[in-house]
């Protein structure tokens, strides 16, 4: 019955808890046990604050009892990535500069998550600073696959993949800039939800206009994501660029009809080179969104300069948060991490310049693409997941990756578009291995992306597939 529990999806979980058929301890002890079972076998969980965890849960049952206003994670165990600070918990960063690092502060969706009522459990591993999509370190180690624990879970947020895949949470936050939300969702069999800039405020953050990164939800279903984004949406003024819409719009009902609905369909954004294995995995899903009453066309926009405008953008981000650390620790920095600062510092104006106005136009191509496309569906990797002791692919299908991140372009295209992209389970290799369908929508349409999501996932059902080691 435990392990039941931790399984079932935040949905009913959060209704089970107000209706009293399970108490927030129950539940909080469930999740406990399942994180002692099972961590130690996928290493994604790396703080964990049990203790502090059952007291909360037993504040958030008497506060039950007496009928105060709860929110709607009320009682649902949270994982928090290493990246977020929490106040008084250790944050590393995966860093051993970091190593016993721990904030004054919590970060705003900290804050939002846990004025939900959601109660945190511990942080997920990420990998060094969160950069590369292979959730490795020097303070913690290797966060492994829970469907092969040969293969890399992906990243940055791929602790928080793997303890919703496990069953030890419900609900994680994660982040994305070149996909961080999506790679890891895609390689775990969850969902990983990237929403436009200021659709979550962000903060504590040096710029604060960064059009790049953004903070997010992750769960096991379209639904439970809607769940969580309702609860961490909505505009804060420590966040310039967020957004005004109320968080609670995503609590509406998912169901859409989707007779007629025009869908581009691309596997490969245009001639990016795929792993055949992603290709088969959805090539035999197009007749689903067909099934649910959808138009497809084979199609895409013109993504030129997209390469160009992401390696520029995150060039000068890295050199802006690092390079004094760089400066005087060296040696403490992992060496894909160095070269991507030291890009930034050869960076000039008239480059950030250029790159800017060639980031502009991609915006109104992508924007007039998407007046006669709905949706754009599409692989969120190239590749599956890949093994453990590979730092990043070198090469995809014959084709040569000059950098360690440029096997993520299927996801990071995406996010210098500024459009929503969700990560949904698409079914498995023939060898096993999970593989997602990413589906884009129009400007701050991330209401739609979920609804469509959600028609596939019930259409399929392949979230409800769990790794064999947690049997």
């Amino acid at each position: 019955m435990s392990s039941e529990i931790c399984f079932l999806t935040a949905t009913d979980l959060a209704e089970k808890i107000r209706s009293k058929q399970l108490s927030c301890l129950e539940v909080m002890q469930a999740h406990l046990t399942q994180i002692e079972r099972v961590n130690s076998k996928v290493n994604a969980i790396v703080t964990i604050v049990a203790d502090e965890a059952l007291e909360q849960a037993r504040k958030a049952d008497e506060a039950l009892s007496q009928g105060q206003p709860i929110g709607p994670l009320h009682g649902l165990p949270v994982a928090h990535k290493d990246l977020v600070p929490t106040k008084g918990v250790r944050t590393t960063l995966g860093s051993p500069i970091y190593a016993d690092h721990i904030p004054d502060e919590d970060g705003l969706i900290i804050e939002r998550l846990r004025n939900a009522g959601a109660i945190m459990v511990g942080k997920t591993n990420v990998p060094e600073f969160g950069a590369g999509s292979h959730t490795f370190n020097k303070v913690f180690g290797t966060t492994l696959n829970p469907y092969d624990t040969s293969k890399t879970c992906g990243g940055s947020s791929g602790g928080a993949a793997v303890a919703l895949a496990c069953g030890m949470v419900p609900i994680a936050d994660g982040s994305d800039t070149g996909g961080s939300l999506r790679n890891p969702a895609n390689f775990c069999n969850v969902v990983g939800f990237r929403t436009a800039p200021g659709r979550v405020p962000f903060w504590p953050t040096d710029v604060a206009w960064f059009p790049i990164s953004v903070q997010g939800p992750m769960a096991r279903t379209v639904e439970d994501t809607a769940l969580m984004l309702s609860a961490i949406a909505g505009p804060d003024p420590r966040a310039p660029i967020s957004l005004t819409d109320p968080g609670e719009i995503f609590r509406r009902s998912l169901h859409k009809n989707f007779d007629g609905v025009r869908v581009a369909w691309s596997r490969d954004l245009g001639g990016l080179p795929v792993d055949p294995r992603v290709t088969h995995v959805l090539d035999a899903r197009k007749s689903v969104f067909e099934d649910l009453g959808c138009v497809l066309t084979d199609d895409q926009p013109d993504f030129s300069d997209a390469d160009e405008v992401f390696k520029v953008w995150r060039a000068w981000a890295m050199e802006l948060k690092l390079n004094e650390l760089l400066e005087t620790q060296r040696d403490q920095i992992k060496d894909s991490v160095i070269w991507n600062v030291e890009r930034g510092k050869e960076l000039t104006g008239p480059q950030i310049g250029r790159a800017e106005r060639k980031h502009t136009a991609l915006y109104h191509r992508v924007r007039k693409f998407m007046e006669h496309s709905e949706y754009l569906v599409m692989p969120v990797s190239q590749v599956p997941p890949f093994d453990i002791d590979t730092e990043y692919p070198t090469q995809i299908a014959g084709t040569d990756m000059e950098t360690y991140i440029d096997w993520m372009k299927s996801c990071y295209y995406i996010t210098v578009t500024g459009l929503p992209a969700i990560s949904v389970p698409a079914g498995f290799t023939d060898d096993g291995l999970p593989v997602g369908v990413q589906i884009v929508g129009r400007h701050h349409d991330e209401f739609g992306v979920l609804q469509l999501a959600h028609a596939f996932e019930q259409a399929t059902g392949f979230w409800k597939t769990r790794p064999a080691l947690v049997s």
